[in-house]
């Protein structure tokens, strides 16, 4: 049988033209281009996640209303675009803006209109950016004869890192607000204009006057146009899906398992199919190997300081039943955390209910929760990367079946581990136990929930199935007693593996588990 030849994946790569003339993978989006540009609305939002691919999506409509029909050979909008017509199009990219004040944010603006003003002209009578890009757009229209296309991506990113800075934030804003403001005036010259951006816009008070903004991002229609589905990973992706499992080492079902337990489970809108994260679902196509590509290319550093500033135990991140005001939601002067979790991608919608009209929220993947929960150890002991260690280490003696070795490793290492200040009281301890077994990740499930109420943890290997309740300050003993008196064990009488109970206590003044007992059921 013939090898299978080396795939081109553009992991980081944003430009619809080199993806497509250097032979890239491209995984066919162009249907939604042509619906969204044949829609009765030409002004478009779309909110998404970052790396989740708002900025190709941008590039390929701007090579689209170019007329690069060249570039859609053998892709679903060729047969669908008769006409092919060149509109002259105007791109703004405004992560190029992040980090600055407002002097720099008008210099980086300035930048942006120079470039075009070379092409299209300009008059020194416009001296501010929004007579500027009136101008543009009028005189682009009357030389060329053909309405003008407006693209924005990432609208909000000058403000993403003042939107909770009372002094910085205003100044910043009225800048945005005042070099968007012609697109509504210069209506009868656009065909189209495009926004992307990670935040809702409306109340951000940038786009007062633009209410005919139809918002995309939680259409059903539209929950595919960013991110990869499993249907264009069994079509599209089939030969990249054998490749993976070469350099896995297992089947494809099994390699596309992995995936889909690591990468899958974001919807954008209900109901919708499963996405995948596409920059991790190529990262791990590129290197062959299942890795944090996602969550390790953005240092959630902000994100941890607002679960602490709302004081959001780690059981608390998921689980959240809310209305969609509650998450599509500005971050503006946010209340409550779920629209930064749910708009960041570390939340997504796992459900809804059309009586109560309420979502459910919930952490998507793997990835996404072993990321927040190694992110948070910090908050626990002074030092992170022994607990990191020491749940490597559990995990390969609960592979073998060893839970007695395992836990005799975890009394070893909390006792010597120093803690973080403020661990005077009771929830600190149950806290950091879910972290350690929620990193467990190929084994474990916390907090789940059965008829007579919620298991601490249940974890499961290739032979045997673990009930774990947890106790603090009080016996294995009586851990044991609630483990019985809720009848958890018949819950899983039905999983085809033996059933073991473990009883575990913590003792807080010697910071470490004080005894456990472990019993198999009959």
């Amino acid at each position: 049988m013939k090898p299978l030849e080396p795939r081109k994946y553009p992991v980081g790569i944003q430009v619809f033209s080199m993806i497509r003339n250097e032979h890239y993978l491209y995984v066919d989006k162009t249907e939604y281009v042509y619906r969204m540009t044949h829609a009765n609305s030409k002004y478009m939002f779309l909110s998404r996640p970052r790396r989740f691919g708002k900025s190709l999506l941008t590039d390929t409509l701007q090579c689209y209303f170019e007329g690069r029909k060249e570039l859609f050979e053998g892709l679903a909008i060729e047969k669908l675009e008769t006409e092919w017509t060149e509109y002259p199009v105007l791109h703004f990219d405004m992560s190029t803006a992040k980090n600055l004040n407002k002097e720099g944010l008008e210099g980086e603006l300035n930048l942006k209109l120079k470039a075009y003003e070379k092409i299209y002209g300009y008059d020194e009578a416009e001296t501010e950016v929004n007579q500027r890009l009136q101008g543009l757009i009028e005189r682009a229209y009357r030389q060329t004869g053909k309405e003008v296309v407006v693209l924005i991506d990432e609208y909000d990113a000058p403000l993403l890192d003042v939107m909770h800075e009372e002094e910085e934030l205003p100044k910043l804003r009225n800048v945005m607000r005042n070099f968007y403001s012609p697109l509504k005036a210069c209506g009868k010259y656009l065909r189209y204009v495009f926004l992307t951006g990670i935040t809702k816009f409306s109340q951000l008070s940038i786009f007062s006057e633009l209410n005919n903004i139809q918002n995309i991002s939680m259409l059903p229609e539209y929950a595919a146009v960013c991110g990869i589905t499993e249907e264009e990973m069994r079509t599209q992706m089939d030969i990249d899906m054998e490749l993976l499992a070469d350099k896995l080492g297992t089947g494809k079902e099994e390699a596309m398992e992995r995936l889909k337990e690591n990468y899958d489970g974001y919807h954008f809108a209900w109901p919708s199919p499963d996405i995948y994260n596409p920059y991790s679902l190529l990262g791990a196509l590129n290197e062959g190997r299942l890795a944090s590509y996602w969550f390790g290319s953005g240092t959630p550093t902000y994100l941890i300081e607002m679960l602490n500033k709302y004081q959001i135990i780690p059981q608390a991140i998921g689980g959240r039943q809310c209305e969609a005001s509650d998450f599509d939601a500005p971050t503006e002067r946010m209340t409550d955390i779920t629209p930064l979790l749910y708009q960041s991608g570390y939340l997504t919608i796992k459900d809804y209910s059309p009586f109560s009209e309420l979502y459910l929220l919930d952490i998507p993947n793997k990835e996404v929760r072993i990321g927040l929960m190694k992110s948070l150890l910090a908050n626990y002991v002074k030092r992170p990367a022994e607990l990191r260690t020491l749940v490597g280490q559990m995990a390969e003696r609960i592979h073998f079946d060893d839970m007695d070795g395992a836990l005799r490793l975890m009394q070893t290492v909390l006792s010597t581990v120093p803690y973080c200040e403020n661990t005077r009281y009771e929830g600190h301890y149950q806290q950091m136990l879910y972290l350690i077994f929620t990193l467990l990740g190929n084994f474990a499930d916390v907090e789940v929930r059965t008829p007579g109420g919620r298991v601490d943890v249940v974890m499961r290997t290739h032979s045997t199935l673990y009930i774990i309740e947890l106790k603090l300050d009080k016996s294995a003993a009586e851990a044991l007693r609630q483990i019985d008196l809720k009848q958890y064990p018949e819950r899983f009488a039905l999983c085809g593996l033996p059933v073991v109970k473990v009883g575990i206590n913590f003792d807080t003044e010697r910071h470490t588990l004080e005894g456990w007992e472990i019993r198999h059921c009959p």
